[in-house]
């Protein structure tokens, strides 16, 4: 198959760009062809009413993505993200070509102004099911501006009204269940949604766990629960280390904090196989978001290493870590709750040998390179019979997707 993957890359590097990355590598693996059209927001020149208008509508991805089905074959269309200098131009470039669409849902963005559910330290779902986001434009979610963020709306609905989202995808890829839910809730039709997790591919291996630490990796910003991390070792840190792998906004509180918390120590972001290092040798990984995570990468990585995970009860996190399975739960943003569920796992070495092992069994059957490239083909399969469907004017057979749906 020839594939044309789409991608706006972001000026920080985060977990979308890398699974574009490791998406696309596997399908190149499986002997598929891959044209990467790809931009980065590094070209993005300042604020313009041409510039707002080139978001909504680019005519150049238009013209570059038509060409390139042409040119190339191409057979579908898998798009990751628009936002903001592509646009959702290249959906109809494909359906003007006849081309099936894929759209993998990594973040909120058609459900909030700025793709998080997230506002003022707390998770909110106040514009999901509104027909206008208007609640994000009054408070400026994106980027503490009302201005940018009705851009943000007009284009989520200036789609709405061209009926993009209902018509120019023939499949939207989400996460987890708990973020397919949340689209659904939001307007997206539920037999278009079809659920597939992220993966690990290259297999890391297990690793042994013999550092005797915690460990965090991800961005420093709020909706990560940094400050609930902080707080809870404040009381943990004498009984054990904590190592933060990350940089962002919040790197200077966490600094500050290892100057004045026994056992705390941040390092900047390193190359991913660093990482995974770090990862090998920790007892446990802690994951304390207070927002609704589509899926979270980070904790199949450390299911591949066998690596147990005390993570937030919210959203896909808690279906992701089976309580005393594959880790523990606590309350989100609750730092004593976090601290009682280390400290049960730091008094029972037992369990948490039990959990390594079942953290790599969960690994191993169902988030290997080989289970997602199983599923990913089946959606293909499913996104070029419904555009053949719809292209011969019949109603499709394809939105019966009871063996495909969550």
């Amino acid at each position: 198959m020839n594939i044309l993957a789409v991608h706006n890359s972001y000026q920080q590097p985060g977990g979308e760009d890398q699974v574009f990355a490791l998406e696309t590598a596997l399908l190149e693996r499986h002997g598929h062809r891959v044209i990467r059209y790809q931009v980065h927001n590094n070209q993005m020149p300042g604020y313009s009413p041409s510039l707002a208008g080139r978001v909504i509508w680019n005519r150049e991805s238009y013209r570059r993505a038509r060409a390139a089905i042409r040119d190339e074959r191409i057979e579908l269309v898998h798009v990751h993200n628009t936002f903001p200098l592509i646009s959702p131009s290249v959906y109809y470039a494909a359906k003007r070509e006849g081309v099936p669409v894929v759209q993998t849902l990594h973040n909120y963005r058609l459900l909030c102004v700025n793709a998080t559910l997230f506002r003022d330290g707390h998770p909110c779902t106040d514009c999901v099911a509104k027909p206008l986001p208007w609640p994000g434009v009054l408070r400026a979610c994106y980027r503490g501006s009302r201005l940018a963020s009705g851009g943000v709306s007009g284009i989520v609905t200036a789609h709405r009204l061209l009926r993009t989202w209902t018509r120019k995808v023939d499949v939207y890829i989400a996460l987890s269940q708990a973020a397919r839910d949340l689209f659904v809730a939001g307007g997206l039709p539920p037999e278009k949604i079809l659920v597939k997790p992220n993966f690990v591919d290259p297999d890391p291996g297990a690793g042994e766990g013999k550092g005797g630490y915690a460990l965090f990796v991800g961005r420093l910003v709020t909706e990560k629960g940094i400050a609930t991390l902080l707080q809870a070792w404040r009381r943990l840190g004498r009984r054990i280390p904590l190592e933060v792998i990350g940089d962002g906004p919040m790197a200077g509180e966490v600094d500050e904090a290892a100057r004045t918390i026994p056992g705390i120590r941040r390092h900047p972001w390193l190359p991913r196989e660093k990482v995974f290092e770090w990862m090998k040798n920790a007892s446990m990984l802690v994951v304390p978001s207070v927002w609704h995570e589509t899926f979270g990468l980070i904790v199949v990585e450390a299911f591949a290493m066998g690596l147990p995970v005390v993570a937030s009860r919210l959203g896909s996190l808690a279906a992701l870590v089976r309580h005393d399975g594959t880790g523990r739960h606590f309350t989100a943003g609750d730092p004593g709750d976090l601290a009682d569920q280390v400290e049960w796992l730091l008094d029972r070495p037992d369990a948490l040998a039990s959990m390594r092992r079942r953290a790599r069994l969960e690994f191993e059957a169902g988030y290997t390179g080989d289970h997602n490239y199983a599923r990913l083909l089946d959606i293909y399969r499913h996104a070029a019979k419904c555009n053949l469907e719809r292209r011969n004017l019949r109603r499709p057979a394809c939105e019966e997707v009871a063996g495909l749906g969550g």
